[in-house]
């Protein structure tokens, strides 16, 4: 295929690696539909670098489900020893990660080229969002290609997309199609007309060139109908090879042709259906071998892929894939085959990270566990389970799980029993489904009191006391310290230290701090031994009752350790969390602009668990609402949404409180006293004085007599009791100042109620602000401050006046760095507004930023050129 139009990518290319070279290291992605020559500008590009640094060529295959790291095995050989062994060892992503970004390190100018990422695993993906985070410390560039329109919602390329959307060492180029220009030239010596051709194929130069080629006089509806065109012309001996090699894959080894079948190839290659490329034939691109496979009768596919697993068994075994070998065998239908080779794929898959395709690889096998004695099939479902839960699909997880319990009970295994329904407690929990954790705990109580002491029965009591401390149950504490206890006394144990982060967890909740003492031994302890999810998990919840206490400045030096250390280990779930817990953390202190803009970026994040996301939700919405903004219903109806399932004090109470406020915003107490009704029962339960103090408050502003109680925390007790000041006071220590101006505009002060307003003013807190003006009126006040212009209060999208001011500039094209100069703000401020910004306007690329502004009723104008 010739190359048109394309030197301006061509050249952009060259630039970006010229500046790898002298700045730092350079993702670049190419983007476009299928046959827009993004294979072909890859090749281009390798063929246009000087000899001497490093060039590596990666593909991934459209296998059903795709092997780990398949494209870094292609470029291992040419980057470095240690890393193509390293690779062949079953490493997991962490290790493959940190060795690939050494890889580009090794010398100046290496060049890693990976095509067809849409067919990427997992665990590549992970491996790249590293090594993207982390390139600029290289002198080497990275150019992957994919196809933009085969990118579901969920795929694991689209997530990254969104998390290196602000990234400076990220680029993105789209291929257009082609002119009618070109079209024209490559249709030269035919009856074509071009202008019809243009509009038949859009221009798309592979479907163009395939036509030319295959019926010049005549016009194909289809590039399929064009394949097939040329297909037609071959002998029935050289359609056979066609089809074999169809199935085989789009790089076809003559040798593992001709175990098949006795193959007729030169013809195809003549033909041009295939093409010969060193010792190997590959089809010319991806559509045309796509079209030959839809033409094959589906029972004369099955026989053909069944041929073509027996001649890969009979391989050397050193160079068998698992996962082209289960690919084959789903294909073939061959129930033991699926079974053998999809569960030994899904354990491979699973071992290196690759999590996506270790779930379907066993769902492929579900079909077929049938033929598992029952012992076996308990421990498949169990994977399986393990696998689903990890990706997010929950409610399939979570019945994977009730099948292996049942199998475990059946063949009345308590212990294995035991171990299984305590992982699916704790599975249940993070998934918001606390309610069927709950019936879960009564089984665990049940085989754990059948049992002597030891280990067993540690990890029993361990999983009883975790979920006890989601309820904040006094009794979490000596359940923990029970199975500490039970644990062998020397050496190290993931039971004492899940233990110990559950005891501490419960000693913070109820006023002891020796918690923390015991939170930060268990990281100290974990990091000797390198157990990542452990420290995750002491992180997050050192840093959340600290939060939920609103001991702020306690937490603050945590979140910022748990953040490093979550970020520099890929563990994105937890860090989500815990930035969650800052969003809701800066809410409270007033620092609006950075909440709202962190918020957002998370939420766009669909890596975030459904407990951290209902934690940013309620956070925003409670924002929105204060600000008198749009959005905060939507934003409060989901988290309730999410919320309601878990049936906690935790997680409902923070939507309820916030769903009640904003409700008495808009001055519809009956509906505040609704939300606050439905919390009322759990908080008065629920052993927390934040919580229940915030819900007799609004309970008491929406009418309903409350008594004073002595249970809720001391701002709200001040508060209840009518002592303005003190309550402002107290709130100001736990530095929350919209909650210390509510508390004054209670007072029949107008000096406070005035100090009240200008708070609310400061803070950009209209509604309250206008609660204020009218108190102030009420007491006789009549020159009242004007406060804020109402244009500055809302726009379509909930943007807010520093976010606009960013979304202009990137509109306009300049990159985070000149936008953080321009408005002299910090490197990371401006990233969370350029996210936020994306996230709000609902685009990933910056250049679609105006349009959908546009789309808004929003004119961003131009920006005004620096001095």
């Amino acid at each position: 295929m010739r190359l048109l139009e394309r030197d301006a990518v061509l050249a952009t290319l060259g630039e970006l690696r010229a500046e790898s070279v002298a700045r730092g290291g350079r993702l670049v992605l190419v983007e476009g539909e299928a046959g827009l020559g993004k294979t072909s500008l890859l090749r281009t590009f390798r063929d246009s670098l000087p000899r001497g640094p490093r060039i590596a060529w990666g593909s991934c295959d459209p296998l059903t489900t795709p092997e780990p790291f398949e494209p870094l095995l292609d470029v291992a050989p040419g980057l470095d020893e240690g890393f193509a062994q390293l690779l062949h060892r079953h490493a997991g992503v962490s290790d493959v990660a940190r060795a690939f970004l050494a890889a580009l390190r090794y010398e100046r100018g290496v060049v890693v080229l990976l095509d067809d990422l849409h067919w990427a695993d997992e665990a590549t993906i992970d491996v790249l969002r590293f090594a993207a985070r982390r390139i600029e410390s290289t002198r080497g560039l990275v150019v992957g290609a994919f196809r933009d329109d085969e990118l579901k919602r969920d795929h694991p390329l689209r997530l990254l997309l969104g998390d290196l959307a602000t990234s400076p060492s990220v680029t993105r180029l789209r291929l257009a199609p082609l002119s009618v220009t070109s079209v024209a030239e490559l249709a030269r010596g035919t009856d074509l007309d071009p202008d019809e051709l243009h509009m038949r194929t859009r221009g798309n130069p592979f479907f163009v060139t395939e036509v030319v080629a295959a019926t010049p006089e005549l016009m194909p509806a289809t590039v399929r109908d064009a394949v097939l065109s040329r297909a037609r012309r071959l002998s029935r001996e050289a359609r056979t090879t066609l089809d074999a090699a169809a199935v085989i894959g789009p790089i076809v080894d003559p040798s593992l042709l001709a175990d098949v079948l006795t193959p007729a190839a030169e013809e195809c290659v003549e033909r041009g259906l295939l093409l010969v490329d060193g010792a190997m034939y590959q089809f010319r691109h991806e559509i045309v071998r796509q079209a030959v496979l839809d033409m094959i009768d589906p029972g004369r596919r099955r026989t053909l892929h069944a041929s073509v697993l027996d001649a890969l068994v009979r391989a050397d075994p050193s160079q068998r894939s698992l996962a082209l070998l289960a690919h084959h065998a789903v294909e073939a239908a061959d129930a033991d085959a699926v079974l053998r080779y999809a569960r030994s794929a899904g354990a491979a898959a699973a071992s290196a990270g690759a999590h996506r395709e270790a779930a379907a690889q066993l769902e492929s096998a579900e079909a077929f566990a049938g033929r598992l004695s029952r012992r076996d099939r308990a421990r498949f479902f169990e994977d399986l389970a393990r696998e689903q839960f990890i990706t997010g699909r929950y409610h399939a997880g979570l019945a994977a799980y009730d099948q292996a319990i049942g199998l475990w009970r059946e063949l009345g295994d308590v212990r294995e029993e035991l171990r299984l329904v305590s992982e699916a407690a704790k599975s249940y929990i993070a998934s918001g489904r606390n309610g069927d954790a709950r019936k879960l705990e009564r089984r665990v109580a049940e085989l754990g009191d059948g049992l002597e002491d030891g280990p067993v029965r540690a990890e029993a009591l361990n999983t009883l006391a975790y979920l006890r401390v989601q309820e904040r149950d006094p009794e979490a504490i000596e359940l923990a310290r029970a199975a500490i206890a039970m644990s062998p006394p020397d050496g190290f144990d993931a039971t004492v230290l899940m233990a110990s982060i559950t005891l501490g967890t419960a000693r913070l909740q109820h006023g002891d701090d020796t918690g923390r003492l015991d939170l930060l031994h268990v990281i100290d302890t974990a990091m000797e031994h390198g157990v990542d999810r452990t420290i995750a998990h002491a992180y997050t919840n050192l840093v959340e009752v600290l939060c939920e206490e609103r001991r702020f400045a306690d937490a603050e030096p945590h979140f910022e350790a748990g953040r490093r250390y979550l970020t520099d280990r890929e563990l994105d779930v937890q860090r989500l969390y815990l930035e969650g817990q800052l969003v809701t953390t800066d809410v409270y202190r007033g620092r609006w602009p950075e909440a709202d803009a962190l918020g957002s970026t998370i939420l766009a994040n669909r890596q975030n668990s459904v407990i951290g996301r209902i934690l940013v939700l309620a956070a925003l919405g409670r924002l929105r609402a204060r600000r008198g903004g749009s959005g905060a219903s939507n934003l409060l109806d989901e988290a309730l949404v999410l919320a309601r399932p878990t049936g906690t004090l935790q997680r409902l109470g923070p939507v309820l409180g916030a769903r009640a406020e904003a409700a008495w915003l808009e001055g519809d107490l009956d509906r505040a006293a609704a939300e606050a009704e439905a919390a009322y029962p759990l908080a008065r339960d629920g052993r927390d004085p934040w919580q229940l103090g915030e819900i007799c408050w609004w309970l008491r502003q929406a009418g309903r007599p409350m008594d004073d109680r002595a249970d809720v925390s001391a701002p709200w007790r001040s508060q209840l009791a009518g002592r303005w000041r003190e309550a402002a006071t107290a709130w100001r220590s736990v530095d929350c100042p919209y909650e210390a101006a509510r508390a004054l505009l209670e007072s029949d002060d107008p000096n406070e109620v005035e100090e009240a307003r200008a708070a609310f003013d400061r803070l950009g807190a209209f509604p309250g602000a206008g609660l204020a003006a009218r108190r102030l009126r009420s007491l006789g006040i009549r020159s009242i401050p004007r406060g804020m212009r109402a244009s500055t209060r809302e726009n379509p999208l909930g943007l807010t006046a520093r976010e606009v001011e960013v979304a202009r500039l990137v509109a306009d094209g300049l990159s985070n760095e000149q936008i953080a100069t321009r408005l002299f703000l910090s490197r990371r401020t401006v990233d969370h507004h350029v996210a936020a910004v994306l996230a709000k306007f609902e685009v990933v690329r910056r250049g679609d930023v105006r349009l959908a502004a546009a789309k808004h009723g929003l004119d961003l104008g131009r920006s005004a050129p620096a001095n």
